[in-house]
């Protein structure tokens, strides 16, 4: 019966863009208010060039070039030299201010978001998820964006408001009558570049998202990536991670646009006056205006106004966008959870009946086939999906509590039907590309019902290469590979799964209920079996120690070893007459490695194991030895006296040694 846990809610909701930069300057002004008095003045001291440049032009033209004075217009330059010295040593000083306030800012952001974030942590109950991944993402790349956007902020807003004031002042001083046509554009622009921001800012919060969703998505792949092989879901998974990469790239070329477009604004603001005052200069001198002082006014819009204006719309623009943005979504991060409100209903069972596995990814069922419900083949089925254990899924898979396998095909459809769990190998040749050499080359090996054969060799020797050419995972280059007198390419993946079972050198095992990793590959199988093939393993401990049967998994908290153990109890539970065991027990010890063997041996049907251990070698029916471009057959005792490589590679453990080396 489902119980109820507590969800916990979040307290309170995040606020607006605006309302969340705003509260991030807002916190900048008030808890650093010293610097932020001391950065105001050194930038009133900055703002001196912006004052001094046009009436310094127009008295140089007008009362030293045009009077034929050079001295004089020398002088009133060397004016304007010193005043721009003035401003830059004050916009120097600006900065070690500037950092008085925002990294105490910066800091207080950090603390609230990690704050958030360990709370959200402890309120999901050690569930795990991918806000590992959005959390890196926000501690790092929206942090220092709000912590530069605020510095530009502080800086370019400050500096362009008394710049503009400056030329505006200056201008109206020098050439009143020149004043509208420099006010009316720059009004405009100021209104287009205010009317733009929402758009831009939405295709801002739109990047940040895409970032985030994909980031969060390569967590969530990475994190499930043995569930989705497993369940044939790479095709799926492959395109939702194109489909993250293209969103992003889609958010930020219009993102990109927008910018383009707002960058036009400057042409209005600064470009067009400059255009205006060029055009009515004629009419300006006739009323009354010096050319010293029309030549004023264009080095007001030249060479204060523009540039003010351009680092407007391209450093304010995107940086308040940017600030509001990232503001928004790390106040949202950082609120933490309230106390528990809602309650939902949770099943211990639904990790295995929904395919969830490492941390809750669910496997989608809705492109399931549709499945047989032949209660006379569901008995001794081999489950389709057991990808673990060397069966490719022929298409998507449903939860082991939901699936039935399907009845088995005539030989008229798929060939016939492997009899028992021998194989034959004829001349088997592979290698990894065309210009490669083999890994193996024209082997053959034939192995009876009921057999057991260790195959050992070096490390990247092949050992684990042969064990998919035996499993029917892949064709060899050249040769044929019977199992069970039938040609392993006859049959079809789903026939396989009930032919051989392999367990690779890492263990699977997914969330869900003990009992459904058990029976996977025998999904009705009895509990008396199941019980049965747990003690012949020697997991009965692990069992009790999880809970019993009926213990929920989850696949992180277990050891190597411990789910070797359950991918072991879960191969002696099917009825695949063929078992091939790729270093399966290498994170076991000896002894528990001995009773594996020896239920193995109780246990119908072939095994092939491979082990770099002594011990298995020397207690298998045969031991088949890969030593690079050869492979030799026989007896450990053989073996011993024939190969010194394989007296190399086993220590020279004679006949007698203890079993449990």
């Amino acid at each position: 019966m489902a119980r109820e846990v507590a969800v916990p809610a979040p307290e309170g909701r995040p606020r607006r863009p605006a309302r969340a930069a705003a509260e991030v300057l807002r916190s900048a002004f008030t808890d650093s208010r010293p610097a932020v008095l001391r950065l105001l003045a050194w930038t009133l001291l900055s703002a001196l060039p912006a004052l001094v440049s046009g009436k310094a032009m127009a008295l140089a033209v007008d009362r030293g070039f045009l009077d034929h004075r050079p001295g004089q217009a020398a002088c009133w330059l060397t004016v304007f030299a010193a005043a721009a010295l003035i401003g830059a040593w004050a916009t120097r000083q600006t900065y070690p201010q500037l950092a008085h306030v925002v990294e105490p800012m910066r800091d207080r952001l950090v603390r609230r978001l990690v704050s958030g974030l360990l709370h959200r942590g402890v309120a999901a109950r050690g569930r795990p998820d991918a806000s590992a991944a959005a959390a890196v993402a926000q501690l790092t790349r929206q942090v220092e964006a709000v912590r530069d956007a605020t510095a530009g902020q502080l800086l370019v807003v400050s500096h362009f408001a008394l710049t503009a004031v400056a030329v505006l002042g200056g201008t109206a001083m020098l050439a009143p009558a020149a004043t509208p046509l420099i006010a009316v554009p720059l009004l405009l622009a100021l209104t287009g570049f205010a009317a733009s921001t929402p758009v831009t800012m939405r295709r801002q919060r739109e990047a940040f998202a895409a970032e985030e969703n994909l980031a969060r998505l390569c967590a969530d792949t990475l994190t499930a990536l043995r569930d989705i092989v497993t369940c044939g879901a790479r095709g799926p998974a492959e395109q939702d991670l194109l489909a993250a990469v293209d969103a992003a790239v889609r958010a930020n070329r219009a993102l990109a646009v927008t910018a383009a477009l707002r960058r036009l604004l400057v042409a209005l603001g600064a470009h067009l006056p400059l255009l205006l005052v060029v055009l009515a200069a004629p009419a300006l001198v006739r009323r009354g205006l010096t050319p010293g002082e029309v030549m004023g006014v264009l080095a007001y819009l030249a060479g204060t106004l523009e540039p003010a204006l351009r680092l407007l719309v391209q450093g304010v623009g995107s940086s308040w966008l940017r600030l509001a943005v990232a503001a928004e979504r790390l106040d949202a991060a950082s609120q933490p959870p309230a106390s528990v409100d809602a309650a939902v209903p949770w099943n211990p069972a639904a990790g295995a009946e929904h395919g969830e596995a490492n941390g809750g990814r669910p496997v989608h069922d809705d492109a399931a086939p549709p499945v047989h419900d032949d209660a006379a083949h569901r008995e001794g089925a081999h489950d389709a999906c057991a990808h673990d254990e060397g069966v490719e899924p022929p298409d998507a898979v449903l939860p082991p509590k939901r699936r039935r396998d399907p009845a088995p095909a005539s030989d008229g459809e798929h060939g016939h039907r492997p009899a028992d769990g021998s194989v034959l190998l004829r001349g088997i040749s592979y290698s990894y590309g065309a210009a490669a050499d083999p890994v193996f080359d024209a082997l053959d090996l034939t192995l009876h019902d009921g057999e057991h054969l260790a195959v050992v060799g070096p490390s990247g020797v092949g050992k684990s290469t042969l064990a998919d050419v035996l499993a029917g995972d892949v064709p060899p280059d050249r040769g044929h590979v019977l199992l069970g007198g039938t040609a392993a390419g006859r049959l079809t993946p789903r026939e396989l799964a009930r032919v051989r079972v392999l367990l690779p050198q890492d263990a699977y095992v997914f969330a869900g209920e003990l009992r459904e990793n058990l029976r996977w590959l025998r999904p009705c199988a009895g509990e008396r079996d199941v019980v049965s093939a747990v003690r012949a393993v020697g997991a009965a401990s692990l069992v009790e120690r999880l809970g019993g049967l009926e213990a929920t998994v989850d696949p992180a908290a277990l050891s190597a070893g411990e789910r070797q153990i359950i991918a072991l109890v879960r191969a002696h539970l099917s009825r695949a007459r063929l078992v091939i065991l790729d270093e399966a027990t290498r994170h076991l010890d000896a002894q528990a490695e001995l009773h594996v063997e020896e239920a193995f041996r109780i246990r119908p049907g072939t095994v092939v194991t491979i082990t770099h251990r002594p011990g298995p070698a020397r207690r298998a029916d045969r031991v088949l030895f890969l030593d690079g471009d050869r492979a030799l057959v026989g007896t450990h005792r053989e073996l011993l006296s024939t190969a010194p490589g394989y007296r190399a590679l086993v220590g020279g453990h004679g006949a007698d040694h203890d079993s449990t080396d």
